[in-house]
């Protein structure tokens, strides 16, 4: 499959801003960008779409810029529920080095450069002298994104975003020869800003393409502001926790993540599309997906870690887990401080982690209570106070930690 072909067949294209992107894509080498603003100093796994994208292109020869905004996240961009929290320019700097570390990392060829560095020196009247005279107001308006924040109320530096951006576009057209911009759906404003901006000030031609943006079974973006944010650094996010949450993802959603952030081909992901559809309760897709992508982002001997943790966790045994895999391990778990020399009946009953010392015990008879792997019948089971944590397994699923 050609590139253009590829694209479209991932669902990676969702506008066009030119007729002839196909071609350009497909016979030229361009040199094209992306941009993220630095709002935290660790990029997430709704960013990570972007950059396979980007890798994509560059395995076609196309060559990758990332542009970190410093400029543009002293502004905000206008949001639909109201203007952004402003970033303060030290947080700004140390957030673009975290940034600039994992793209360098998982794409070598891609340059990254910060907005800040062309616009931190140019004033209010050449702005507007020599970018601003040539965007229409009423064009500016039209945008989806103004238009919507029209009823509520947009301040003046939001309303001035998306014409920044264009100047960035701009730039980067007349300083390195870039001539496409690539970005999610929620950019189209600001992408064809751009490329009015070098049509009619240099009278070039641009181009550029948007993505759908990337959702969750429940609809919402891979991003912090919902919450839901899986970091691309694993002192944030540990691949035993991304690994968790790809192993987890819907079976319908299974395959178009395979498709977006794997560089299986067609022919692979259609092969695992056929087995997952005949037992679905084998979780290939998912499993492939977490593979794919935890070893990509972290390394083979991250993913094979994750997995063992899990493993251990499904099964029970603990035994063999390092110090390191067992804080992986109990990330999100309900944890509790240890009680020395008290019986475990007390613990689970004091801590409210089982209501009654009847049920405890009934749990115990049944031989659904564990520590550490090993199963408890024992109502006057004392925890193992040399060790940082002990877990108590309940049933199948539920676990708690005691910390020493």
């Amino acid at each position: 499959m050609k590139l253009y072909e590829d694209l479209m067949w991932r669902g990676l294209i969702k506008d066009v801003a030119t007729d002839n992107l196909e071609q350009k894509l497909n016979d030229e080498k361009l040199t094209f960008y992306w941009g993220t603003d630095p709002t935290a100093d660790s990029l997430h796994l709704g960013h990570y779409s972007s950059i396979v994208t980007a890798k994509r292109l560059a395995n076609y020869g196309h060559h990758p810029i990332l542009l970190v905004g410093g400029a543009t996240s002293l502004i905000g961009d206008p949001r639909p529920n109201g203007e952004r929290e402003l970033l303060a320019k030290e947080k700004m700097v140390e957030n673009f080095k975290g940034i600039k570390k994992q793209v360098e990392k998982l794409l070598p060829s891609a340059t990254v450069v910060d907005n800040y560095e062309w616009t931190k020196d140019i004033s209010y009247l050449e702005f507007l002298r020599d970018i601003g005279k040539y965007i229409n107001v009423n064009y500016m308006l039209d945008k989806d994104i103004i238009k919507r924040r029209l009823e509520t109320g947009i301040t003046y530096a939001e309303f001035s975003y998306t014409l920044m951006q264009g100047y960035d576009f701009l730039h980067l057209f007349e300083s390195k020869n870039c001539t496409m911009q690539v970005a999610g759906s929620d950019q189209w404003g600001n992408i064809t800003t751009g490329i009015e901006l070098i049509k009619k000030k240099l009278n070039k031609e641009a181009y550029g393409f948007t993505m759908p943006l990337i959702l969750d079974k429940d609809g919402n973006k891979f991003g912090k502001s919902t919450g839901n944010a899986l970091w691309l650094d694993k002192n944030k996010t540990s691949p035993y926790e991304l690994y968790q949450y790809l192993i987890n993802t819907d079976d319908d959603k299974a395959i178009e993540y395979l498709k977006v952030f794997t560089f299986l081909t067609k022919e692979e992901i259609e092969q695992i599309e056929k087995e997952h559809n005949e037992a679905r309760y084998k979780r290939l897709a998912q499993e492939t997906l977490a593979k794919e992508i935890i070893t990509d982002i972290h390394g083979q001997e991250s993913y094979e870690e994750a997995k063992r943790i899990s493993k251990a966790l499904f099964e029970g045994d603990l035994a063999n887990l390092t110090d390191d895999e067992l804080e992986q391990a109990i990330t999100g778990m309900p944890s509790y401080p240890l009680q020395i020399d008290t019986p475990i009946i007390d613990i689970l009953v004091n801590n409210q982690i089982i209501e009654s010392r009847r049920q405890v015990r009934e749990l115990l008879n049944s031989n659904a209570i564990s520590v550490n792997g090993k199963i408890i019948d024992d109502e006057n089971y004392i925890l193992d106070k040399t060790k940082k944590y002990n877990i108590i397994r309940r049933g199948k699923k539920k676990y708690y930690v005691i910390k020493k």
